[in-house]
């Protein structure tokens, strides 16, 4: 069985995923849809696809999935629209901005008996696997504390930052999933701090860049998530996790894992630059495993419930970021 695609969105996760599409054995990308004309027409030029609108990808018998790279304010329509249509559907993070939105689309998505996979691709990233088959062989023993690193090499223009529901829901959202992923726990307390260090005109448009957040469960595990919008040396993603046993780490990827010695000192090439470059083998791992999902029946790795845990996580920072209080997400789950 080939699992036919339609890509929803021609921008540049558009992009990155008809690319995963194209490498992936069992998979076919059959349309995009686009209004700009260009962005659907670089993509129909690069794999032969058709271009057709959202209506008649929605239409189409000859497409079993899609991929919605789409804005964010459409996400929570196109996953009902399509799952009633009995397409299965990858839909880039978040589901919603809005908890309780996002929440109405995992209930449909049930009542439909649907297929929504979202996407978190650091899961899928050949080091950051590694680093959790390491954890789950006991290796480290039991996790008893986490450091996420994550900085960006600059912010996104000013227009994307106003629909991207600040840093919390856009960037630090992966790695609240990761937090989760690794700690196998549900956090149960948020602290975080904000700042505007990078750029005042990012306080203009309301947001942060540059923001620490410690997460803890309920038996007392911890994570420490860093993240800013500038990171002058490159794409910086490492992780370190410590266990009762030892500890275990993934480091950053460069444009060649070498390293010079001579006269002037040590020297290795720079880091990768940007996050289409960093995890391109772990986008095309993750389609490759919703493609398996589609054929099989099985479970899908990264799910509505995972992007719902996220946001929530992302809505408690950023309420402890304005009131410099520490959130309890029991309650604040309830109160959403």
């Amino acid at each position: 069985m080939t699992v036919r695609f339609g890509v929803l969105g021609a921008g540049r996760i558009g992009q990155v995923h008809a690319k995963a599409i194209a490498s992936v054995d069992g998979a076919a990308l059959v349309a995009v849809a686009d209004p700009v004309a260009a962005a659907a027409a670089s993509v129909q030029d690069k794999y032969g696809c058709d271009i057709r609108s959202i209506e008649q990808i929605l239409a189409s018998e000859d497409i079993d999935a899609v991929i919605v790279c789409t804005p964010t304010n459409t996400h929570a329509d196109l996953i009902e629209s399509f799952v009633k249509a009995g397409k299965a559907v990858f839909c880039e993070k978040p589901v919603d901005l809005d908890v309780a939105r996002a929440r109405q689309v995992i209930e449909t998505v049930a009542a439909e008996n649907g297929r929504l996979m979202v996407g978190f691709q650091r899961r899928f990233d050949p080091d950051f696997r590694a680093l959790k088959a390491a954890i789950d062989d006991g290796a480290i023993g039991a996790v008893e504390m986490i450091t996420l690193t994550s900085r960006d090499p600059g912010a996104p223009p000013a227009e994307y930052i106003k629909s991207s529901g600040g840093i919390f829901r856009d960037m630090t959202i992966h790695d609240f999933d990761v937090a989760r992923w690794l700690l196998a726990e549900e956090v149960e307390t948020v602290m975080a701090q904000a700042s505007v260090l990078t750029d005042p005109g990012i306080a203009d448009l309301g947001d942060y860049d540059s923001v620490n957040v410690i997460l803890r469960t309920a038996s007392g595990k911890q994570c420490t998530i860093t993240n800013t919008r500038r990171a002058t040396y490159g794409y910086d993603q490492r992780i370190e996790v410590h266990g009762s046993g030892g500890s275990v780490s993934a480091m950053n990827h460069r444009e060649a894992n070498i390293e010079v010695a001579n006269g002037a000192g040590y020297t290795r090439p720079p880091l990768l630059n940007f996050f289409m470059t960093r995890y391109t083998a772990a986008y095309a791992a993750e389609i490759a495993a919703f493609v398996a999902a589609v054929k099989t029946g099985s479970a899908m790795p990264t799910t509505g419930l995972d992007g719902l845990r996220a946001l929530e996580l992302a809505d408690a920072a950023l309420q402890s970021a304005r009131t410099g209080q520490a959130v309890q997400l029991g309650a604040a789950r309830a109160a959403a």
